[in-house]
């Protein structure tokens, strides 16, 4: 089946930004992850097609490719989503030339060669969603993650034999992991491709693994949640990604944290916002309300009187946890006064009498009081 293009697997314009990409996948891998989803095969691939997207798109070379060339940036040898068009360190005239640049300038830009050891398990990328709650106080989530583990029939060598004559020297490349070719002038340098560039070839491929000393497996990992973390921390485990080719060192795997929306706190970094309506008469007389912590707890406000709708209460210390620290934000209280609906005839009728006393009176309402004596002075200006 033919491979759909990257922009609409994700769902966006091919001119979207980084933080555009990053919000989409975030949003359908939470949907589609396989802890949200267990048995659904579909679900499964479909959040395997939204790895392999983002992990083109997101970066920059590997994006500009796709854009020119489209999948076919990366067949011919390259490595799916995770591949790089460009070759070795990302240098546009394919690795050959950087060999060279390499043995000239030590490397592009001073870079040198990118990547781990050869055959290194590829890194892996998840996400968990998380309470408010669990965000503040640090959780223990599981999570499911389909990836490669060393084979146990052959543990991890690639061969059916014992270890120590699982592999022999790669009569390719004499066991350098390179192998030379003569182009015009120059003298080009490439992985081998008989051993991946490791100097080793199989003897004798175990059947369960085919000699990659590796096997596809789901695995169902503990990660501990911070307490403090915000929306879109990442957390490394290290070597929990694909396992090595032939006994390699393992990837790392990268969890994207996701906390949801809660229904009476907005956070902002360290600090916690929460809305108390108050009726008018409260705010007007003033008194005393009380409202929720995020810890659970509650704490008791003092309203005084002639409060009016935006004003902020600040709570010290009733804020959020700060990562890695005993430290904690401040807690705002943000009054909204609101008008009374629905009034019986004597509720208006107090209100009219209200009303009455304060058009004689006055200074009741300063903040009204003082606008349209502006108004007036304005049209007092104009001649109106």
């Amino acid at each position: 089946m033919a491979k759909r293009d990257y922009y609409q697997v994700l769902g966006v314009a091919r001119e979207a930004s980084e933080e555009d990409l990053k919000k989409a996948y975030r949003k359908l891998a939470m949907q589609f992850h396989p802890d949200r989803n267990q048995g659904d095969k579909a679900a499964e691939g479909r959040f395997k097609e939204l790895n392999e997207a983002y992990d083109v798109l997101k970066d920059p070379e590997k994006r500009a490719a796709y854009d020119r060339y489209g999948h076919a940036a990366f067949e011919q040898g390259g490595t799916g989503g995770g591949g790089n068009p460009f070759g070795q360190g990302g240098n546009p005239f394919g690795g050959a030339f950087e060999d060279i640049f390499e043995e000239m300038f030590g490397g592009l830009g001073g870079r040198g060669r990118r990547g781990g050891p050869v055959g290194r398990g590829s890194d892996l990328r998840t996400g968990v969603e998380v309470t408010l709650e669990e965000a503040f106080a640090g959780a223990k989530k599981t999570i499911r993650v389909s990836t490669t583990v060393s084979c146990e029939a052959c543990k991890g060598t690639g061969s059916e034999g014992p270890a120590a004559q699982a592999a022999a020297t790669c009569g390719s490349c004499g066991g350098s992991g390179k192998v030379r070719a003569q182009q015009g002038f120059f003298l080009i340098e490439r992985t081998c491709p008989t051993c991946g560039g490791s100097g080793r070839v199989v003897k004798n491929p175990c059947k369960v693994c085919a000699g990659q000393g590796r096997v596809q497996r789901d695995r169902t990992l503990a990660v501990t949640i911070p307490a403090g973390v915000e929306d879109g921390t990442r957390i490394r485990l290290s070597g929990e990604g694909e396992a090595g080719l032939r006994g390699a060192p393992s990837g790392d795997l990268y969890v994207d944290i996701a906390v949801k929306t809660h229904p009476i706190f907005q956070r902002d970094g360290a600090n916690i916002f929460v809305r108390v309506p108050l009726r008018m008469t409260q705010a007007a007389l003033g008194g005393a309300v009380e409202v929720p912590t995020v810890d659970g707890g509650r704490a008791k406000v003092s309203i005084p009187a002639g409060t009016q709708a935006g004003d902020q209460f600040r709570l010290r210390g009733k804020g959020f946890s700060v990562l890695r620290s005993a430290a904690r934000g401040d807690m705002y209280v943000q009054v909204a006064v609101e008008t009374p609906q629905n009034l019986t005839k004597r509720q208006q009728e107090l209100l009219a009498e209200f009303e009455r006393e304060s058009e004689q009176h006055g200074k009741s309402s300063p903040e009204s009081e003082g606008f349209f004596a502006k108004v007036k002075e304005f049209w007092d200006g104009l001649g109106r």
